[in-house]
This record gives C-alpha cells, structure tokens and sequence, in this order.
C-alpha cells in the first residue's frame, strides 16, 4: 500500500443520514473494514464536520430533513480538496442518481443497501482517494492517443477527470476516430485500472446470443448449456465494461440493460437469483444516440441513464498536425510487430500526401495504409508510390456504359492477382511461378460469374485457397511458397495474418 493510500485510509468517513437505523447499519459496516466513521443526522451537521476535520470518503443520503444531498454533492465537487462524495438513493430512483452522477458524486449505492456493494463502493473510493495523480509525462495517454494537436490535447485533459468517477461515459466520434483507445485510457487512469477492461461489439452478436452473452448461463438451461459460464458482466467484474456500437443493441435488450444500470445485479440464463456486479459502463457509437431517441430507435430512458458523462474524439481531418506523431508509433508498432529492430519511416513527400488526404477512415484507416506501405515497400523508406492510391471515396456515380476491367488487387502483385480472374476453384490453377500460366485478368476464357456478387468477399475467399494451395505444395514452407505466388516473404506473412491462416500445418484443414 503506498504512502499516499495509508494517509488517506487513515481519514475518517463522513455518513450523513437522517434515519437512526441506516445511519447505524453504514456505521457497523463500515467501521468493520477498519475505517473510523463520523456520522450526521442532517446536512447542517455534515456541513460543520466538513468545516472542522477532513474526511476521505462522504456518503450521503439523497434527502435529508433540511434539504438534499445533492447540495453537498455540488458543493464538495466545486471544493478544491476533491472528496468523493457518494450518494444513496431510493430504491428505483434512476433520476436521482443520474442526477447526483452528473453533479459530481463518484457513486451511487441504492435502498435497500446491499452490504457487499457498500465495501466496493468504499474500496473504489479509498484506492481512487490515494492514487497518486498520473503525470502526463508518463506516457499511458500519449501512448494510446498520440498528437499534440489543439483537438487531442482536449481529449487528453479530459481523461483524468472522466477516470475520477465511476459514472457512466458515451464517447462519441467517427467510425475509426479512436474510441476504445480513449476508453481504455479511462480505463487505466482510474482507480479500476488493477480490474479487466472487457470492449464488447454490440452489433457482432446475434439477438439470439445476447442475453446468454451478456448476463451468462447455468448448466442445463438449454440444449449445449453443459457447464456454468459468466456473460460479459462477470468478466468485468470490478472493472470497466465498453459497449461499442452500444446504438446496435436491439430494443429488448436495452430493456434488460437499464435494469443491470439501476440494479447492479445480473441473472444468469436458468438461474434462480440474481448475483451482484460492480462494473463501470462506458458506450461508444460513431451514431447519434440523442437522435436515435427522436426517431424511436433508442430508449429514452436508457440514453438518459447512459449520457452522464460525454467525450467526443476528434477525427483525423481534424488533427491533421498530429500525423507526424501518429504514423512514427504506428510505425514503430510495425516494427516491433515484425521483429525489426529499426522501423520503417516515411519521406517527406509521403508525409505531404497523407497529410492531403481526406481520411474518411480517420486512425483506423490510417493504420491499415501504414499496415500495407510497410509490408510492401522495398526499401527502408516508405515513398509516395508505397501508399497506393490516395482518394476520398466518391459519391455514387452513374453505371459506366462499358465494365471496366477488374484491377488487381493492392495486396497482391498482377500476376497472382490474376489468378482471381482464373478461377474460383484452387485445384484449377497450377503454382509453378509468380505469373505461370496465368490467363489476363480481362481474358474471355475465365469462366463466367452470376452477378450480383459480394466481389471483396470472392477475391478474399479465392487468395486464401490460393495461398493455402501453395503452403500445401511446399509442406507448409513460406519461404518456398512465397516465389509460387510472386511474393516476398514479408508479403505472404502480412497476407497470412489478414485472412487468418495459422502458420502450422493444421491451416490445411482450415481452406
């Protein structure tokens, strides 16, 4: 325990409450972690042993016989000591609490008093009480979200104040602008950082799954269900909770959730009762939630309970000034990826060009063109030509009169690429050089295809057949396969770890 937690744990705890018995129970409970408590029956009280000793926790009542706690929750959160302060609510009174949330309160613990939530809700406000403020020279936050730009130095004096609560965070922004790295920064910032960081993909499970995901199941209640197992709840336990994409949770669903964020308390699929939780919840959307409440697409009451805290990233169009900071610690993340022991950089002049560019992909987009320049670059300097081609997606355009003939494509050099064209079927083209027996890409012989398509899908299907036909013929050697499909090693690596082919011989069985 550091000096600064044993100092802070030696201050009393300040319980206000105009009820006897509840007044007594929090002492009892309390007083049994080993903590001293001072008690006050009204907010008169609690203001005058505010006045004379210092505290390092308060927990407060909601409505007092001279007025509300919540005044004490403004007042001590505008206090330069920074108590926390945590409130306790009535039983169902969502509003109050987001109410206390919003105004400052750390926490929130509801009526009846669940002893086990009260300890945690004590220990999370003791250890983020002694935590040693996190200097910005330490790195955690300019490492998950280097720039020094006007619009990420916004986000970076943000985090610590969003990681002091434990009130519920929508981060807003754009597809690809960084919202889990902001989250985890929270994350790592608060007194929560010892506990996991669980990001769950709202609109990747299947409504059918969701429950089951999210709260668990107990053996035997369905068919498959042979062993207990905990949802994403339980396996943040303690920690932080991100729904990404949290607008894509169907409406039945938000139902549930809003019961979990009032409650605390979660009922596994089978189970008999329910089991407690101490999870903080972050949500992220690139939507607009307030919106999607107009429109009937999103709970009101949920959004409501979900929007306490905001933080909004800024995209990349934004930030252009950030791109030197940006691309050399993707660059150095590539580097350390592929075992070298210098990372790639990049010249001036692609500098420029990136920094030209749109993004409409922001950081995201960014990290995958970085991914695909240092695999395929020639030389320890990424130039402008190692990019590809730099352009902002159009709007739609009329049909052109006559079909274009298909490129090859990026991540595959003209000669494989060609294959594509071939033949959907592996066993129908013959590896024996990086452009051997190869029809063109625009010839008629290649066998016809029913359109519609999903094109990106068929081309990604067939170089993963292809790929694996190779590693087959040279038992599974990249390096003798690579030459079949006019690859560099590196080359068929990265392609390798984009389609998920595991590099052992099982990946034979995976075609």
């Amino acid at each position: 325990m550091s000096h600064a937690m044993s100092e802070s744990a030696r201050l009393p705890i300040l319980v206000v409450d105009d009820e006897a018995d509840l007044r007594e129970l929090l002492d009892i409970t309390i007083r049994r972690m080993g903590h001293d408590v001072v008690t006050a029956p009204s907010l008169a009280a609690a203001r005058a042993a505010l006045a004379r000793t210092p505290f390092s926790l308060v927990l407060t009542d909601m409505r007092l016989g001279d007025g509300l706690g919540i005044e004490l929750v403004r007042e001590l959160a505008a206090a330069p000591q920074r108590i926390p302060v945590a409130v306790v609510t009535a039983y169902g009174s969502a509003d109050n609490a987001v109410e206390a949330l919003k105004a400052g309160a750390f926490d929130y613990i509801a009526k009846p008093v669940a002893l086990e939530q009260l300890r945690t809700l004590v220990m999370n406000a003791l250890d983020r009480n002694g935590r040693a403020p996190v200097p910005q020279e330490c790195g955690l936050v300019t490492d998950l979200l280097p720039g020094r730009s006007a619009a990420i130095g916004a986000v970076h004096h943000a985090l610590p104040l969003l990681a002091r609560s434990m009130a519920p965070v929508v981060i807003g922004g754009e597809s690809g602008s960084g919202k889990e790295r902001a989250a985890r920064a929270v994350h790592a910032l608060s007194a929560r950082a010892a506990k996991p960081f669980v990001a769950v993909n709202c609109g990747a499970i299947p409504e059918t799954l969701m429950e089951a995901e999210f709260f668990g199941v107990t053996k035997g209640a369905f068919t498959g269900a042979d062993t207990d197992r905990g949802g994403f709840f339980q396996s943040a336990h303690g920690g932080t909770l991100l729904l990404d994409e949290v607008a894509d949770l169907p409406l039945p669903m938000q139902v549930k959730l809003l019961r979990v964020l009032q409650e605390r308390r979660v009922r596994r699929i089978g189970a008999s009762r329910e089991e407690a939780v101490d999870v903080r919840i972050m949500c992220a959307s690139h939507q607009d939630l307030a919106g999607l409440v107009a429109a009937g697409r999103f709970r009101k009451d949920l959004f409501y309970r979900l929007n306490v805290l905001q933080l909004r990233m800024p995209t990349l169009r934004e930030r252009r000034e950030d791109l030197p900071q940006l691309t050399t610690a993707i660059l150095a993340q590539l580097a350390a990826r592929y075992g070298d022991a210098q990372p790639r950089r990049l010249s001036p002049a692609a500098l420029a060009a990136l920094a030209d560019y749109a993004f409409p992909g922001n950081v995201r987009e960014l990290e995958n063109l970085l991914e695909r320049a240092y695999t395929y670059a020639q030389h320890e300097v990424i130039e402008v030509g190692d990019l590809g081609t730099l352009e902002a997606p159009q709007e739609s355009q009329p049909p052109a009169p006559v079909a274009p003939e298909v490129p090859a494509p990026a991540s595959l050099p003209a000669g494989a690429a060609a294959a594509f064209a071939a033949s959907s079927s592996p066993d129908a083209v013959t590896l024996s050089g990086p452009a051997a027996a190869m029809p063109a890409a625009g010839d008629s012989s290649a066998p016809a295809v029913t359109l519609p398509v999903d094109l990106p899908q068929l081309l990604e299907t067939t170089e993963r057949q292809i790929i694996l036909q190779a590693l087959r013929q040279t038992g599974f050697n990249r390096t003798a396969a690579a030459p079949l499909l006019g690859l560099s090693f590196r080359q068929l690596r990265y392609r390798m770890t984009q389609l998920g082919i595991r590099d052992d011989k099982e990946a034979g069985d995976g075609g």
